[in-house]
């Protein structure tokens, strides 16, 4: 899940091996469940405000804290 600002706007498939991880099932656990319908809400709010990071381009604050592309 890719959040900006606390808002989820989008979300990466998981493997069958990730789905089935103990560990990845229990950082799940720890935070509420995302519906369709709310990251569909959220993601269209930043699409409105034009700062939706899939569409526009947003100003980092950080950039230096992204992962490194490999």
């Amino acid at each position: 899940m890719y959040f900006l600002n606390k808002i989820p706007f989008t979300f990466d498939q998981l493997t069958e091996l990730e789905v089935n991880d103990p560990l990845i099932i229990e950082e799940c656990e720890k935070y509420s469940e995302i519906t369709e319908a709310f990251l569909y809400q959220s993601s269209d709010y930043l699409v409105a405000e034009e700062c939706h990071p899939c569409i526009f381009e947003v100003e980092l604050e950080n950039p230096q804290d992204l992962p490194v592309d490999k």
